[in-house]
C-alpha cells in the first residue's frame, strides 16, 4: 500500500511545518523531526507517515521506521516512568491503531450486565482522553463473552473512515470523526458468515476503494457449502465489488488477516485460510493467482511479504506430509502460480507458530513459537540462528520491530525490549507487569509511543522529552505501468451480490482490467448481458428490472465483451408477506445457509424441508430469508421432530436478532440474542416430544427503547392459544434483522413446513 507518497498531503496539517511541494522525499523525513508528540487531528485528505493504520502498521509487516523509542518502562508509572498514560476505558485483547493523532480499538462494552456488548472506541493518542464510542450488540452469535473484542479495526487515512468486524459478523464503517456507523452488513445474515465458539473474527484491510474482510460463510444456492471466502467491499458504500471462495468445507474458522504486496509487478493479497493453504488473490478483482498448501488445518497468523516477493508464513497444527506439528515456510511469490510445481522454498517444521505471526528484518526471520519461544531464522534458509530464547509460558500477540529493536509482550505480561544481535537477540530489557494485565494483542508504534493493549488497560509509553523522528525508508516494490499492458482481460460486474426488492431497479457497473489487475480507463462499447433465472432483466443501460411476480427469486446476470464474462448473483425478494409450502420440491434458492444443510423431501404427500443430521460440521445452523432491515413483524412455522428419536434436537425461529427455541434434550422454549452470553434470555419449562408436528410462533417489536418478544407453541392440530407461552424484553434492542430458522438436527432431523413472514397486525 502506498503511504510514503506524500509530498502535497501535509499542505493543510493544522499547527505543523506547512510542507511545500518543492520538498523532495527526503527533506520530508528530516521535517517530520519537528513534529510534537501532541500533534493534533489531520484533516481527512492528509496521510501521515508515522501513522499506524492497521494493526500491522503502514506496511503490514510490524515494522516501523521510527527512531528515539524507549528501551524500558515501569509499569506503576509515575515520574521517569515513560508511562505517559494508561487507560483502563481501552482494556481488551484487540491492537488498536492510530490515525491522524486519534487511537482506536474494539473493546467489550458494560459486562455482566443486560446491556453487555462490543464497541469501537476513540481516544486522542496524545492524551489517553476518550473522544467517542460506537456501542454495538452482539447477536446470534456463539463467541463466549471474554472473546469480544478479538478483531482489529483498520483505518483509512484518506476519508478518515474506520472499518470494524463485531463478535457477531457486523462489518461497519464509521466516520473517525464523529464515531457515527457510515455504512454497515450484517455478514452472518447476508453471507452465512460463522462466529463460532472459538471466536477466530478476521481483521478488515483497505486497498484503494475497497475494505476486505474474510471468514467461513454459507450463502445460497452453489455458494451454500461451507468455505472460506474473501469478501471484497466498496469502502464508501459497502456494495461487494468481488467475493472469492477457497477449498469448500475447511477445517477451522480463522483470524488471518490479508497482506497486500507488489509482486512480479502486480499488486497481490496474500493470506492464510481455514482450509490450511496459502491463498494469493488480485486485490482489486478477487482473482486468484495461486495457492499453496501450508497445513492440515486453519492458518490463523498472517504472512509477512519481502520487496523481492517472497512470502513468510507460519502455522501451529499438523503439516501435510508427516506426523511433526507446525512449520515456517518460505515461498516464492515470483515463481508461484496455479499451473507450477509448489514455489516452497524450504520449510523448518516443528516450530508452533500458530498465533505470532512472522517478522522479517534484514536477512533474518523472527518467530514465537505459542509457547513463547523466540527462534531466529535465516532468511534464505531457514536455517536456526543461535539458540531460542524462552520468553514465557504463551504468545498470542505479535513482534514489533522499530529504533532497531524488537518489542515482544507474552499473554500473561512478559514485556521485553530485545536487539538484534551476530547470534539471534540479546535482551535489553524486561519487566513483568502487574497481575491481570493479560496480553492478547501486539504493541504498536506511533509518533514516538509505544501502545501496548492488555486486559486491564491501554499502555501509552514514551519519553516526554524526545520529539518523534524517521530513519530512512526503504521503497516498495512498483506495478508495471499499464501502458505495458492496455489490453481487457477481465471484466467486474457491480454489486457481485445484492438484494433486489421486487417491483424495483438495480443500476449495475461495469470496470475492465488487465491481466494484471490493473483497472483500464474506459470499458468496451460491446456490451452484453444475460439474465439466467426469473427474476429480471437487465437493459441496454446496464440497469436491472426486478420481476413483479410475488415470489422469491434468483437471477445471474452476465456481462460479455467478445469472450471475457462476468457474473453477478442477485436475490429478488418481494415485500411481506411471506409464505413458504415447499410445494415446488425445492429449499427456497434465495435463503442464506439452507441449500447445503437441507433438503426438499414429500412424506405421505405432503411437501415439507428436512433438516438433515448428516452434514459435518453443520447440524447445528442458523439459516437467513432475507433482508437485514426488516422490523416489528412475526415469524410462524410448522415442525417436528423425527420419529424415533431418542433424543431431542432443538428447533427454532429468528426474528429481528432474536431466536425462539424450542429445547429438545432441556425441555424448555427459550427466547435469547446471544447464546453464548444469554445477556438477555428466559425460558420456560415445555414437554414435548418427537413425532408430533407443533406451530412455533415468534413476534418482536420495539417499543419505548426497549424490545419485547413474544413466543408461543401448540400442537398444530390444535386451536391456537390467545395467549403468548412466554414473553422477554430487551433493554439493549435489536431494532432490526432478517428472518430466520434456528436448528440443531444432531440428534435428529427436523421437519419443517408451512413458514410464514408477515408484518405485526397483519
Amino acid at each position: 500500500m502506498a503511504h510514503w507518497h506524500l509530498l502535497d498531503t501535509f499542505a493543510s496539517r493544522r499547527n505543523l511545518v506547512r510542507f511545500r511541494s518543492l520538498l523532495t522525499y527526503v527533506a520530508l523525513c528530516t521535517t517530520l523531526l519537528a513534529i510534537t508528540l501532541a500533534a493534533p487531528m489531520a484533516f481527512a485528505a492528509d496521510v501521515d507517515p508515522m501513522d499506524w493504520p492497521n494493526w500491522r502498521g503502514p506496511q503490514q509487516n510490524s515494522c516501523s521506521y521510527e527512531t528515539g523509542l524507549i528501551e524500558k518502562f515501569n509499569p506503576k508509572g509515575g515520574p521517569g516512568s515513560n508511562v505517559l498514560w494508561k487507560s483502563e476505558i481501552a482494556a481488551g485483547i484487540s491492537t488498536p491503531i492510530v490515525m491522524h493523532g486519534r487511537l482506536y480499538t474494539i473493546v467489550r462494552d458494560s459486562p455482566g450486565t443486560r446491556k453487555d456488548a462490543e464497541k469501537v472506541i476513540c481516544l486522542d493518542a496524545a492524551s489517553g482522553e476518550l473522544i467517542w464510542e460506537n456501542i454495538y450488540n452482539v447477536f446470534l452469535s456463539d463467541v463466549p463473552a471474554e472473546r469480544v473484542g478479538w478483531s482489529n479495526v483498520c483505518g483509512d487515512p484518506e476519508t478518515n473512515q474506520v472499518y470494524a468486524l463485531g463478535a457477531c459478523c457486523l462489518l461497519q464503517c464509521i466516520d473517525g470523526e464523529t464515531g457515527k456507523t457510515l455504512w454497515e452488513r450484517s455478514l452472518s445474515e447476508e453471507y452465512g458468515m460463522l462466529s463460532t465458539y472459538g471466536g477466530r473474527t478476521n481483521s478488515p484491510v483497505v486497498f484503494e476503494n475497497l475494505v476486505v474482510i474474510s471468514g467461513v460463510t454459507t450463502g445460497w444456492d452453489e455458494t451454500a457449502r461451507p468455505a472460506h471466502r474473501f469478501l471484497a467491499f466498496d469502502k464508501n458504500n459497502g456494495d461487494l465489488v468481488w467475493i472469492t471462495s477457497t477449498r469448500p468445507l475447511p477445517e477451522d474458522t480463522t483470524y488471518s488477516t490479508p497482506t497486500i504486496a507488489v509482486i512480479n509487478g502486480q499488486q497481490v493479497l496474500v493470506t492464510g485460510s481455514g482450509d490450511g493453504t496459502i491463498h494469493a488473490i488480485q486485490p482489486r478483482t478477487g482473482k486468484v493467482l495461486w495457492q499453496e498448501v501450508l497445513s492440515r488445518r486453519g492458518i490463523n497468523t498472517s504472512v509477512t511479504v519481502d520487496n523481492n516477493g517472497k512470502v513468510y508464513a507460519s502455522h501451529g497444527e499438523e503439516n501435510p506430509e508427516g506426523t511433526a506439528m507446525g512449520a515456517v515456510v518460505r515461498i516464492d511469490g515470483e515463481f508461484a502460480s496455479l499451473d507450477s510445481a509448489s514455489a516452497e522454498q524450504w520449510r523448518t517444521e516443528e516450530l508452533t507458530v500458530g498465533k505470532s505471526s512472522p517478522l522479517k528484518v534484514n536477512d533474518r526471520i523472527y518467530v514465537v513459537e505459542d509457547s513463547s519461544r523466540l527462534h531466529v531464522l535465516d532468511s534464505e534458509t531457514g536455517e536456526a540462528i543461535g539458540k531460542p530464547l524462552k520468553l514465557g509460558t504463551a504468545m498470542r500477540g505479535s513482534l514489533l520491530y522499530a529504533d532497531g529493536k524488537i518489542y515482544a509482550c507474552t499473554a500473561t505480561g512478559y514485556f521485553y525490549v530485545l536487539k538484534p544481535s551476530e547470534d539471534g537477540v540479546e535482551t535489553l530489557f524486561k519487566v513483568r507487569l502487574p497481575s491481570g494485565h493479560d496480553v492478547g494483542g501486539s504493541p504498536i508504534v506511533s509518533h514516538g509511543r509505544i501502545y501496548l493493549p492488555t486486559t486491564a488497560g491501554l499502555f501509552c509509553l514514551g519519553d516526554e522529552e524526545v520529539k518523534p523522528s524517521m530513519g530512512s525508508i526503504e521503497p516498495a516494490a512498483a506495478e508495471r505501468p499499464l501502458s505495458e499492458n492496455p489490453q481487457l482481460a477481465q471484466l467486474q460486474l457491480i454489486p457481485a451480490e445484492a438484494i433486489v426488492k421486487q417491483g424495483s431497479t438495480l443500476p449495475l457497473q461495469v470496470v475492465a482490467f488487465n491481466s494484471l489487475g490493473r483497472r483500464l480507463d474506459s470499458i468496451p462499447t460491446d456490451l452484453t448481458f444475460e439474465v439466467v433465472g426469473d427474476g429480471g432483466s437487465v437493459d441496454g443501460d446496464g440497469v436491472f428490472h426486478s420481476s413483479g411476480d410475488h415470489a422469491h427469486q434468483a437471477a445471474i446476470v452476465t456481462v460479455r465483451s467478445g469472450s471475457i464474462s462476468h457474473q453477478a448473483r442477485l436475490r429478488v425478494i418481494p415485500d411481506l408477506p411471506w409464505t413458504f409450502d415447499f410445494s415446488s420440491g425445492e429449499v427456497p434458492v434465495t435463503w442464506i445457509g439452507a441449500r447445503y444443510r437441507h433438503e426438499a423431501r414429500t412424506i405421505d404427500g405432503n411437501p415439507m424441508m428436512v433438516k438433515i443430521t448428516t452434514i459435518p460440521k453443520g447440524t447445528r445452523s442458523q439459516t437467513w430469508m432475507g433482508p437485514t432491515d426488516l422490523s416489528d413483524y412475526t415469524v410462524t412455522a410448522d415442525v417436528k421432530a423425527a420419529p424415533g428419536a431418542s433424543k431431542l434436537p432443538d428447533i427454532g425461529l429468528i426474528n429481528g436478532r432474536y431466536t425462539l427455541d424450542l429445547m429438545g434434550e432441556s425441555q424448555q422454549l427459550q427466547i435469547r440474542t446471544w447464546t453464548a452470553q444469554l445477556r438477555m434470555a428466559k425460558s420456560v419449562p415445555l414437554q414435548w416430544q418427537a413425532d408430533t408436528w407443533y406451530t412455533l410462533k415468534v413476534q418482536a417489536k420495539v417499543e419505548n427503547g426497549e424490545a419485547i418478544i413474544h413466543g408461543k407453541v401448540w400442537p398444530r392440530d390444535q386451536a391456537e392459544p390467545s395467549e403468548w407461552t412466554l414473553t422477554a424484553t430487551d433493554e439493549a434492542p435489536n431494532h432490526h434483522g432478517s428472518p430466520g430458522l434456528f436448528g440443531n438436527a444432531t440428534n435428529a432431523e427436523i421437519f419443517i413446513d408451512n413458514v410464514t413472514v408477515a408484518q405485526n397486525g397483519d
